[in-house]
């Protein structure tokens, strides 16, 4: 399996795979296209990722590569520019219901089968003193919507997840495990 991703919570899944795993980086501009939904932009993403792979794959190889986004109401929050960026965004999601959107794009030397995975995440209400220690101390720049699910903000600002906990932390397991399955067939 090789991951084309530079995130090493995507490692890390992967691994619990008891799979090989390899991993390279691609470099694409993730500047969301006027003319993709921001419901649509996670899998558009992966799916441009999988296609900026300059690699050769063996027949028994998988490429993965994936992006996650975060919605609120129709609110595309992308990774934060900085760390006054990352405050307003945990700030909007302060007790509020978000979307969190990950696309994923499988390939093989033969196939390629992309998909989404949504779940819905709810935040407690969130003081202006915690989002700040949070950005400080924590660094989510990296991350869309500002936050780590598998962070200190997952445990103590999150009460419900529905959907995948996986989708959150960026690679749905449940449907990678069940594609691999397909693209073996």
């Amino acid at each position: 399996m090789v991951l084309a991703s530079a995130s090493p919570r995507r490692r890390q899944l992967l691994q619990g795979l008891d799979l090989q795993v390899e991993i390279t980086q691609v470099d694409v501009d993730e500047t969301p296209p006027l003319d993709v939904p921001a419901e649509a932009l996670a899998e558009f993403l992966a799916v441009k990722k999988a296609q900026a792979f300059q690699g050769e794959l063996a027949s028994d190889q998988v490429l993965i590569t994936a992006d996650t986004t975060v919605l609120i109401d129709d609110l595309l929050l992308n990774k934060p520019e900085d760390d006054a960026d990352a405050r307003r965004m945990l700030t909007l999601l302060s007790g509020r219901q978000h979307r969190v959107i990950t696309g994923v794009c499988m390939r093989t030397s033969r196939k390629t089968i992309s998909f989404a995975d949504t779940a819905f995440v709810t935040f407690r209400t969130l003081s202006n003193e915690e989002i700040a220690y949070y950005v400080a101390v924590h660094k989510p720049l990296d991350k869309a919507g500002a936050y780590g699910v598998q962070d200190w903000i997952g445990y103590t600002a999150v009460e419900r997840i529905e959907g995948s906990f996986y989708t959150v932390m960026g690679l749905p397991m449940h449907r990678v495990y069940a594609t691999l399955g397909e693209l073996s067939l």
